[in-house]
């Protein structure tokens, strides 16, 4: 075990209320001992490093003003969070982060009465503290009060149209409300410095409406690189000056930027709106992803994900994998075919990274596509591109494909356009539990008429999948694949196009036939060898497609089998359910068939490995086996057959 860090100032803090007998120097220090507490926990559970560490100050800033729980701290996305969970009474726990009954590694309803509201995906912090401030403001009743309504959301976040829609909200209806704007996509250059030095010595003693005088007036005391550094032309704010134009023509007071790692200014600030505020304001706060911690100041991603590491190198304790990710065969494949047909074009929503098009847009910068935190824009965006000729793949996250599910249905489907959906991280993907899970996909896509949906059964298949998009242009097309390695199988030099429609059977048995839709292809035929030790030999096919089906395939296994069961990686109402529908269409039941079908069960799996979480799902290689000798009838007590 590495060495725990030396922590005397936090391991007085049991819970927020323990701040308020701390000295400002003392805050200061305390915030060390956090970002090393921070820093010390991830190293062994793995997870969220670098938003944690940019918050250190915040956190314990807002915790030390505010009267948490009472006031409610809603924090966007939530994977910033580990620190304030440190705070709020667990670190005792902290070590558990994202393991099997430990800590989720986001906000988490029942897991505090600190956590008001849950988060994994973003820009849903205002929304959700707007609505605490009418709770507040309407009588509204909960054990631990309504006070204050504070939300803390990154400047990724505010690329997403929610947050737009509930700051429009809040300025309309004029509430208390508390916006912290996390702005951490610019490094602190000097002029940021500078100006916070005159900003606190203003703020501690101001009237309120001179915070945003101060905000404007502290530009003409600031040499002119200061004035050009502290303008912040960014994207996401690019036509808005430092007295925040844009947020006050939505009905906010805007205060800023201020340096989000300067204890003294943070608490000045927001002792001050705290004590005066009396409608919604903006305190746009500029922050460093990584801070403190110098592996994650200097990866490109500013340590966003890790696994375990060493603390002293930031080196990650990663096992070798002699099987390529899926992401990766994605992303190889899609480049293979952009390399013969330049009217592919790649589309992702902030997750270039993850989704493997980082690797497109080094290739073809001028074909691919990052709209930022925007899911309901790039399934639309792709859209028009579709329209007009192109071929695009609109990457995106099984869950936050979610996002996007009315443009699918409307600007998508109903006109038919041939827009392709890659779907990454289908299924359960483990440490980031039931918020991050891929289960729906298949369900809300395959009942939508025209679309064809395919998922892989291995990394091969993907490739296969990947060129069978490319080919086809008839309408919406999707594929799905699990967050991870492959299998390792024997990859093509080129994927070929498949048939629409048409499945593929693995191997020939009798009375049982495995039909299975997904990665879960692997535990079928795992299932496959364990029933064939008990002299029950099935039949195992792989569907490929859940939409349209491979109708001619699941009769000819219904007419020749006692039973048939499919097995997906998708909740109730997916591909078993298509099958179902078939065969009842065809009086298939009328004949007798024994018809099952294995699917995620209608609840949402708390965080483990995506094994243990299949396990729960029932629905590893010894769950279809048992499946199997249940519908058949065969007694599972005593040794299997040699």
């Amino acid at each position: 075990m590495a060495t725990r860090p030396i922590t005397p100032l936090l391991d007085r803090v049991h819970s927020p209320a323990d701040l308020k007998n701390f000295t400002d120097a003392e805050l200061h220090r305390l915030a060390g001992e956090l970002r090393a507490e921070t820093i010390s926990a991830v190293s062994e559970t793995g997870g969220h490093l670098g938003a944690g560490l940019g918050v250190v100050e915040l956190s314990v800033a807002i915790h030390a003003v505010f009267e948490t729980p009472r006031d409610k701290l809603i924090w966007d996305v939530s994977h910033q969070c580990y620190p304030h969970k440190i705070l709020t009474g667990r670190r005792d726990r902290i070590r558990t982060l994202r393991q099997p009954d430990g800590l989720s590694g986001f906000t988490k309803r029942s897991e505090s009465p600190y956590d008001p509201f849950g988060a994994a995906h973003s820009s849903t912090s205002i929304s959700a503290a707007l609505g605490f401030a009418t709770a507040r403001d309407l009588g509204g009743n909960i054990p631990s009060g309504l006070g204050d309504a504070i939300a803390v959301i990154g400047d990724g976040s505010m690329s997403a149209g929610m947050a737009y829609e509930a700051m429009n909200n809040a300025g309309h209806l004029g509430k208390r409300l508390i916006v912290i704007l996390n702005d951490n996509e610019m490094s602190i250059a000097p002029p940021v410095g500078a100006m916070s030095s005159y900003l606190s010595r203003l703020y501690a003693g101001a009237p309120f409406q001179d915070l945003k005088a101060a905000a404007k007036g502290a530009l003409s005391f600031l040499p002119e690189p200061f004035y050009e550094g502290a303008r912040r032309a960014k994207d996401m704010v690019k036509h808005v000056t430092i007295g925040g134009t844009l947020f006050e023509e939505l009905g906010f007071d805007y205060v800023g930027p201020i340096d989000g790692h300067d204890m003294d200014m943070l608490l000045s600030v927001l002792r001050a709106v705290k004590a005066r505020a009396d409608g919604p304001i903006l305190i746009h706060a500029i922050t460093k992803k990584g801070k403190g911690y110098a592996p994650a100041e200097a990866a490109l991603d500013r340590g966003h994900g890790v696994g375990k590491f060493d603390v002293v190198t930031g080196a990650q304790k990663k096992a070798p994998s002699n099987a390529p990710s899926y992401t990766r065969v994605f992303a190889d494949a899609l480049l293979q075919e952009a390399a013969e047909d330049d009217r592919i074009t790649a589309i992702t929503a902030a997750m270039p990274d993850g989704t493997g098009l980082n690797l497109f847009a080094e290739r073809y910068p001028s074909r691919c596509f990052d709209v930022g935190i925007a899911e309901q824009h790039a399934v639309t965006f792709a859209a028009g591109q579709a329209a007009g000729g192109l071929k695009p793949f609109c990457a995106l996250y099984s869950t936050f494909l979610q996002r996007g599910y009315d443009q699918i249905v409307h600007d998508v489907a109903i006109q038919r356009l041939p827009v392709r959906f890659p779907i990454d991280r289908a299924g359960l993907v483990g440490a980031d539990g039931a918020t991050h899970a891929g289960s729906f996909d298949i369900a809300f896509l395959a009942n939508l008429p025209g679309f064809v949906v395919m998922a892989a059964a291995d990394e091969a298949e993907l490739k296969h999948m990947v060129a069978t998009a490319v080919a086809y242009d008839e309408g919406p097309i999707a594929f799905r694949f699990p967050r991870g390695e492959g299998v390792g199988v024997e990859m093509p030099e080129r994927g070929e196009v498949l048939e629409i429609g048409k499945g593929r059977i693995i191997s020939e048995g009798s009375r049982v036939a495995l039909l299975s839709f997904g990665t879960r292809l692997q535990e079928v035929e795992q299932a496959g060898e364990a029933l064939a030790r008990r002299g029950i030999i099935p039949t195992i096919a792989d569907a490929r497609f859940a939409k349209p089906l491979d109708c001619e395939m699941i009769l000819e296994l219904a007419r020749n089998h006692e039973a048939l069961i499919t097995i997906e990686e998708g909740a109730i109402g997916g591909f078993g359910s298509h099958v179902a529908q078939l065969l009842a269409d065809e009086g298939v039941f009328d004949k007798g068939l024994k018809y099952r079908s294995m699917v995620l069960p209608d609840t949402f799996i708390d965080q483990a490995s995506p094994r243990a979480m299949y396990a729960v799902a029932g629905m590893n290689a010894e769950d279809i086996e048992a499946k199997v000798l249940d519908v058949l009838g065969v007694a599972q007590i005593g040794a299997a057959r040699a």
